[in-house]
């Protein structure tokens, strides 16, 4: 991968630090950081060196500033060192090297800012694995964006990444599933069992009542006939029809969801059932293989914090020994009965994705989870052992849906919830994408269905679209005159190049590697979608100001030269623009009306 600026004057600093401090420690070097200028007045560029080194090097860090300005003035890249504040030092960087970016990502086009920093490591990324009960929910959407961005941004970065769906198709959720679509059976067949009756004699209830199931009842009555049914259409004994009844509508939900998942372009690589991981022994297989490593034991769980509920007692369980790996409690394997908990489950689950050759392992999980993160992180310790495999948790706060300034709380078709394909036919599919990503994961957010198709600056994914729009109507144009192939354009002279709008753009298209980078190791999507939206802005002043009676002074017949330096300019700014909106799944806008 070429090597961008930031690498480049990253690499001069820490060579300008050993020549200053022969004997600088190598992880004290690799603390240093080089990153954007906050004020262009400052320079282009500022580092932390001597902050990091100061203590290694046995200097004071303003003294030691003060050397590394030294040594780095006049560089091939650095035309200006100044030492800064109590330890910083800002950095200007000479015209050619700045402008370089524009030919590079011309050169490079997309493929600019990928990186190898990753160094094809094995990441699996779940997300989603909804269990398969009812259509996709708004909850759903946020983790499916965000998971789904946060493994295109891995990929840029380098690393090797899995996509993963874990279908939570095992326990009571699914069994009351299949009870709900058993009525609508019956009442595909005409019963005449009232859905109170029917409730009472169910051993979960009637849990699932939205219109969604209506659908897979039909389907059972056109595929079975009355076959699972007793006599006049009423319930028949379980034994005759449940496992047939609940295959068929988990298969049913997970062709729904994939369609809304499809429809919000987000799709898999692996789809991995949790009840086919039990059926294969692979939950009874992992609690044995801790239990021979000494971490399993027989025991009694103390009573919980706070207020005892009425209907606790003490009783015998296989517990886990998770405090041995950070976690504050043990936690049970199996239940006095016997069974297995999800835990144990959810244990083999990793075990199964570390078997696979998963080193970095990151599940996307809603904030309502936030109480397993211990629990589940001690258990991959236990089973990495030496090895690299560890686990990371991205958490989704919830998202609340306004319309008018007021809650959307309710979705016909499933009853009690907006659904993703709601969503989806409200604002289309590129606004729920970048909308999701505006906020850290782990924010609450507000998903305003009126602002988020809003054509103003207060719209970011439109900001950003009508930013690229405009980069592709100034090349159309062009083209009248013009040689505008990126070919052509990467070998345009760019000296004419130096407002002040169209280097702080050059500047941000500089940042975009060293972006991606932080991004991913960061595991933060959303910083992708600052970027943009901060590109754009540059884009638009730089619009705005290049406006002379209202022809754009991007083409200017008179001068050539300058217009090919500008053309060069907008051509590189589409480019990352577009791989920018490529990490996030959001399509980029060739003209907008």
């Amino acid at each position: 991968m070429p090597e961008n600026i930031y690498t480049r004057v990253r690499a001069a600093v820490v060579d300008a630090l050993r020549q200053t401090v022969p004997d600088l420690p190598a992880e004290a070097a690799a603390r240093v950081e080089v990153s954007p200028a906050r004020d262009p007045a400052h320079g282009d560029m500022a580092t932390n060196a001597a902050m990091v080194c100061a203590k290694a090097a046995r200097l004071p860090p303003a003294k030691l500033a003060g050397a590394l300005a030294e040594a780095l003035n006049g560089g091939a890249d650095v035309l200006r060192a100044e030492p800064a504040g109590p330890g910083f030092v800002n950095l200007h960087l000479r015209l050619d090297a700045l402008l370089a970016t524009i030919p590079a990502v011309l050169r490079e086009e997309e493929a600019f800012g990928d990186s190898t920093i990753g160094g094809g490591q094995p990441v699996n990324v779940e997300y989603v694995s909804a269990n398969p009960t009812g259509p996709m929910h708004i909850g759903h959407c946020r983790g499916a964006v965000v998971g789904d961005a946060l493994a295109n941004l891995m990929r840029k970065a380098g690393f090797a990444v899995t996509k993963e769906y874990y279908i939570n198709d095992a326990g009571a959720q699914v069994a009351a599933l299949a009870w709900a679509a058993y009525w609508r059976y019956l009442q595909a067949l005409g019963t005449a069992l009232t859905e109170e009756a029917f409730a009472q004699a169910t051993p979960t209830g009637l849990q699932y009542k939205g219109e969604y199931l209506i659908p897979v009842g039909e389907a059972l009555r056109d595929k079975f006939g009355p076959s699972l049914a007793g006599p006049g259409a009423t319930a028949a004994d379980p034994a005759l029809w449940f496992d047939t009844v609940r295959d068929f509508a988990v298969s049913a939900m997970m062709d729904s969801i994939r369609d809304d998942l499809g429809a919000l372009g987000v799709s898999f690589d692996v789809f991995t059932s949790e009840r086919a991981l039990v059926e294969r022994g692979e939950a009874d297989r992992v609690v044995e293989r801790l239990r021979a490593e000494g971490l399993v034991y027989e025991g009694v769980l103390d009573p919980p914090k706070g207020k005892i509920p009425e209907d606790w007692e003490p009783r015998e369980q296989t517990l886990f020994r998770a405090t041995r790996f950070g976690d504050d409690v043990d936690r049970p394997l199996r239940k006095s009965d016997g069974s297995n908990t999800y835990f144990s489950n959810d244990i083999a689950n990793h075990a199964d994705k570390m078997e696979r050759g998963a080193e970095l392992m990151i599940d996307v999980w809603g904030a309502d989870h936030g109480g397993y993160v211990s629990r589940m992180k001690a258990a991959v310790r236990a089973l990495a052992g030496n090895s690299r495999a560890r686990l990371e948790i991205v958490l989704c706060q919830i998202v609340h849906v306004l319309r008018a300034g007021e809650p959307v709380r309710m979705s016909k078709r499933a009853g009690t919830y907006v659904t993703l394909a709601d969503l989806l036919e409200w604002v289309g599919r590129d606004a729920v994408r970048f909308t999701m990503l505006t906020r850290k994961a782990d924010a609450q957010m507000e998903f305003d269905l009126d602002a988020v198709v809003a054509q103003t600056r207060e719209n970011p994914v439109y900001y950003v679209q009508y930013a690229h729009a405009r980069c592709r109507s100034v090349l159309r144009l062009a083209t009248e005159s013009y040689d505008v192939s990126h070919a052509a354009l990467a070998k345009a002279p760019l000296d004419s190049l130096g407002t002040d709008a169209e280097l702080a753009t050059i500047r941000r298209l500089a940042a975009w590697p060293r972006t991606v980078e932080g991004a991913a190791l960061a595991q933060e999507p959303h910083r992708i979608a600052f970027f943009l939206y901060d590109l754009a802005a540059d884009f638009h002043t730089m619009w705005n100001r290049g406006r002379d009676d209202s022809t754009l002074r991007f083409l200017q017949a008179d001068r050539p030269a300058e217009t090919m330096a500008r053309l060069a300019l907008v051509a590189a700014t589409a480019i990352v623009i577009r791989s920018g909106l490529a990490v996030l799944g959001v399509a980029p806008v060739e003209e907008m009306r």
